[in-house]
Order: C-alpha cells, then structure tokens, then sequence
C-alpha cells in the first residue's frame, strides 16, 4: 500500500485514533508533526516517540490562527482529527462542537490555503446520518440532525468540499462508526468497566438494551483509511468506515463483563430506546464502497471488544484520566 507524503501533520496527535495515525505514518517512512492542545489527549501515547528524530508534538489549539500555520511549515498531507469526540456534550455546551469541529476545520483548512499544503484526510462521523432508515446506510444517505455532533461535522465536510472547489484541494473524508482498540480513552467499553469498577455486581445500562451498534477495532479502521487515500484519486472522496456486523448494547454488555471476568453481573436498564437525545438506536454502515478498494474488516466486533478490555485492564490509569 503505497502512500505518497514526505512530512504530514496529524491534529489530534496525542487521542486514541491520531496517536495510532502517528505511529502508522512513522511505520510508513514519513515524517509527523503532531498537533495536540493536550485537553483530551494524552502525552503517554506518544511516550514511546521520544527522541524520534522524524516525529515532533506541537502544543496548540487548532482555533490559533497562528501557531497551526506555523506547524504546517514543510508539510505536504494533513490528517485533521482533533474535534470535541463528545456527542452528548453538545446538550449541555451548544457552542463546543461548533467551535471545535466546524470552526477548527475552517481554521485547519486556512492554514493549508496560507502554506500550500492542498491534501486533507478528515474523521467525520456515522453521526451525520441522524436517524436514517435505509440500512446498512450508505454515503448517498440524507444527512438529518439530530444532534449538534452530527451537524458540526456535516457542516466540516462541507466547508472541505468547498475548498476543494474554491482552492482545488483533495480531500479524503471518513464517516466511521465508533472505534475500539489500544489506549481507547472513551464510550461503551469504557463506561461499562469504570461502572463495573464501582459496583462490581450492577451495570446500569442507559436505554433499554435493544439499541444495536456497529463498531471496528481502530487497526481495521486505519487500514481503510490509506486503503481509500492511496487508490482514490478523486477530488473529494468520501467513505464509511464500519463492520459488516452490529451487536445490541446487552450483546455488548455480556461480551465486555464476560472479557473482564465478572460474573453475575445483574443490568439495571435506565429505559427507552435512545441512551440519550441524539443518540440513534441502530448504527450500521454500508461499507460497500471501501470494500470495492479491496477493504475488509479483519476482527470481528467481540474481539476487538476483548482486545479493548484487556487493554484497559493492563492500563488503569486511563481508567481515572477522564472524568
């Protein structure tokens, strides 16, 4: 798999996908600069990169109109992550997505314009289909809101499909479902085991258990993403990023308590289909057209659910870094 890029910058450096991103582009030849303004992310995953001569973490916010062009000195690729990853967030801050994810990709493609860097990589989100009722949803799918999550990253999207036009940028855009795997910082695996953690024998379940979700180990994921960005050469591509499967949230919840060994474990179910207002009660991506690049998902969504557990077990201190 052939990806042509001498020096990227990678915002969102130090979060669960674009410190995998990072290492990733490292392992490939090329040399990153990562942008983190560190008030999510994590130094520790990138620990492992110091004294890297071909890796360098830059402290700052992509709203700052100058430190990110200045970051962007000698870069040829951008891979745009950093956003504000929390869905049911925007309930109680209304302004945080649109500041974070639809202002901040406005910013991070100014500062492309500025430096002449003219190809972006950016994670949108399943999110932007709302509630759709064609499934799996493919990427002709209307995009209905039901969230400020959701209409931050449509809104992103269309702002990078405009400079493609305006400016004659190539864009590769990726609507995924949520991702597991090594140093996952937050979600479903998450919470059920911080909650397993403080009453060992209850798990409150948000919903009523019947609410069905895809997901994909982030190793599958990345895989898909140089897949696309290295064979389609449009414009302006975009592209699911999901499993051929989905499990309902007790499915989820008996994989996650049978992986971290606790047994008994009685569920306490909040009730309604929806764990919180936004939140779309089946997720499932038509992946079909990745697919035809010669993608597939390599784990399965039990085993990455396991692969995630015993991550999270052997690095408790991730366990307590979010509140």
């Amino acid at each position: 798999m052939s990806f042509a890029s001498q020096c990227a910058l990678v915002t969102g450096a130090a979060g669960f996908i674009g410190s995998h991103v990072v290492d990733r582009l490292l392992a490939m030849g090329v040399t990153v600069v990562g942008y983190d303004n560190l008030s999510t992310g994590q130094e520790r995953f990138l620990r492992h990169l110091d004294g890297n001569p071909r890796f360098r973490l830059v402290r700052g916010d992509i709203l700052d109109e100058a430190a990110l062009p200045a970051a962007m000195a000698g870069v040829d690729f951008v891979f745009h992550l950093a956003a504000n990853a929390d869905v049911r967030g925007g309930q109680r801050n209304p302004n945080i997505d649109l500041e974070q994810n639809t202002v901040g990709t406005h910013r991070v493609l100014e500062a492309m314009r500025k430096t002449g860097v003219r190809r972006i990589a950016f994670t949108s989100s399943a999110t932007v289909y709302g509630e759709p009722t064609v499934f799996p949803t493919p990427e002709d799918c209307p995009l209905i809101q039901t969230s400020t999550y959701g209409a931050s990253k449509a809104a992103a999207e269309e702002f990078i499909e405009a400079y493609c036009e305006f400016y004659d940028f190539q864009a590769w855009m990726f609507r995924f479902v949520s991702f597991l795997g090594e140093r996952y910082p937050h979600g479903v695996v998450f919470d059920f085991l911080k909650k397993l953690r403080a009453t060992p024998g209850e798990l409150e379940i948000l919903g009523d258990g019947t609410a069905r979700k895809s997901y994909l180990h982030v190793t599958d994921a990345l895989d898909g993403f140089f897949t696309a960005i290295s064979k389609a050469d449009g414009a302006k591509s975009i592209f699911n990023v999901g499993n051929t499967e989905y499990l309902d949230v007790r499915a989820v919840a008996d994989v996650i308590c049978e992986s971290a060994g606790a047994r008994g474990v009685r569920y306490r179910f909040t009730g309604g289909a929806r764990g919180w207002k936004g939140d779309s009660p089946f997720v499932h991506l038509d992946i079909s057209r990745l697919q035809s690049l010669g993608w597939r998902p390599q784990l399965t969504i039990p085993e990455a659910i396991r692969r995630t557990v015993a991550y999270l077990q052997a690095n408790e201190w991730l366990l307590g870094a979010r509140k």
